[in-house]
């Protein structure tokens, strides 16, 4: 069955630009035509463009709710551990619904928390149901680590400044035995079997080359070459791990993953906020996509990524929010114009208009995420498009605006108003059409509530934690 949306502006992507009066149809998940029409008689203007990507994310719940606020990553993923999803399906259900209502046809789930309750496939099916229930595409990646799992090194003296009931808290939470890299190869494989279709990506994903041994990163790049399954990890994210990279890889380990097979076509690198030049054109000589996640890095104090220079030199960038947007609201249109804005120009110097940006955005991101096509709105591409109220974003209309430059210079998430995905309209007026959000995320408040007493014990240990991984962190590893 044929829908047609009409609209007063579509832009298609940065090749094709703006057109006027258009009338979109699609049928089965698929563009059919686009075509000049009469002006809608209807109000208010609508503006269709290419549905986004949030191509680095955890599916996760809000860590500031959990005390997570202000502090650098290497204490922010420890206490973070207090958001451990108390029901995967809801918790990825809340995570997807906020994506898709940003304007999301697809997401990446660097999948570094699993709750513990169920099997780990058992998981990844619940979190596949919440995708398909909410309608977007998604990537799946269960983040695999097998060393330093308190600091990157000896976690001993930092135990060792615990009390007995404390560190037995933090060792249990924290302290497992690893698995082997054939356990984790033959776990995606059963995870792929059971979730992987059309809407889903089953991918390898290494947590980062400080929390992963030798043996697991080649097992990860040669099962990827083997198969052609792609790669997401994070790379070079703060001070700490460049310090902790140059000592463990003296000639460089961007230099490593290449000589490897790691680096290719197939891998997407999250952050990378401390690769250096060399680095970054070995990165794009591969081919591999670097995802830049904005307030995230100023969240976690981590610093500003080298994006610029690393689209310069011919590198893929795509956009990401890492559940840490800069209002903690999954709004990746906010986070594409900060990524922009930083980096989009010196004075007179441009590094891309911003219908560049926004056309090299969503493409990388569907590259990333492992989405179908480029994003741009033609006929046979899949009809994954978003619909702005452009009265809204025009609010003064006094003379004519280009809508792609008033979009990076004032757009949010609350000017959407519908978002379809394959066809399938997931956003309606502003509220996601598949599950109950406001619903799921009172229940999941909840919850979490209930089971607060559980976390004392943690929270009991937090302040000598804290204080003994910043003595740790700034003795053994200071960058200064």
């Amino acid at each position: 069955m044929i829908t047609e949306v009409i609209a007063h502006s579509l832009f298609s992507g940065p090749d094709r630009g703006l057109l006027e009066n258009v009338v979109l149809r699609y049928d089965g998940g698929t563009i059919t035509s686009i075509s000049a029409g009469a002006p809608p008689a209807t109000s208010p203007r609508s503006l269709i463009l290419p549905a986004f990507v949030n191509a680095h994310d955890h599916a996760r719940p809000t860590a500031s709710s959990f005390g997570a606020l202000g502090m650098p990553l290497e204490s922010w993923i420890l206490r973070s551990a207090l958001g451990a999803p108390v029901d995967p399906y809801l918790t990825a259900a809340s995570a997807l619904a906020r994506s898709a209502r940003a304007g999301c046809a697809a997401m990446m789930i660097h999948y570094t928390r699993p709750s513990g309750t169920m099997p780990l496939v058992e998981e990844a099916g619940a979190i596949a149901r919440a995708a398909s229930d909410v309608g977007i595409r998604i990537a799946f990646a269960l983040a695999v680590r097998d060393q330093n799992p308190v600091v990157y090194g000896d976690e001993e003296p930092v135990l060792s400044n615990l009390s007995k009931d404390d560190r037995s808290t933090i060792e249990q939470m924290f302290v497992r035995a690893p698995m082997s890299p054939k356990a984790y190869i033959e776990l995606t494989d059963a995870i792929a079997a059971d979730i992987a279709g059309p809407k889903v990506d089953v991918q390898l994903g290494p947590a980062g080359v400080q929390w992963c041994s030798k043996p697991l990163l080649e097992a990860v790049a040669e099962n990827s070459a083997q198969t052609g399954r792609r790669i997401h990890m994070h790379l070079l994210e703060t001070i700490y791990q460049r310090a902790w990279a140059d000592r463990h890889f003296p000639h460089g380990i961007v230099r490593y993953l290449r000589d490897i097979g790691f680096l290719s076509d197939r891998l997407t690198l999250a952050h990378c906020i401390h690769a250096r030049p060399d680095e970054i054109e070995m990165i794009a000589a591969s081919g591999a996509r670097i995802v830049t996640n904005f307030s995230s890095n100023l969240h976690l104090r981590s610093g500003l990524a080298p994006i610029a220079a690393a689209h310069r030199c011919g590198c893929a960038i795509a956009v990401g929010v890492d559940g840490l947007a800069l209002d903690e609201d999954d709004d990746v249109l906010r986070e594409m114009r900060l990524v922009q804005m930083m980096h989009g120009g010196l004075g007179f110097q441009r590094t891309w208009t911003t219908a560049q940006f926004l056309g090299l955005a969503i493409a990388n991101g569907r590259k990333a995420t492992g989405a179908p096509g480029t994003g741009e709105l033609t006929p046979g591409a899949p009809a994954d498009f978003v619909t702005i109220d452009l009265d809204r974003l025009d609010r003064d209309q006094i003379m004519p605006v280009d809508p792609i430059d008033l979009l990076f210079a004032r757009g949010n998430a609350s000017l959407l108003r519908d978002v379809v995905v394959g066809g399938r309209k997931i956003v309606s007026e502003g509220r996601c059409t598949g599950v109950d959000l406001p619903a799921i995320e009172h229940e999941l408040r909840g919850i979490y509530r209930a089971n607060a007493r559980q976390l004392t014990p943690f929270q009991r240990t937090w302040p000598p934690l804290s204080a003994s991984l910043q003595n740790w962190f700034e003795a053994q590893l200071d960058c200064r």
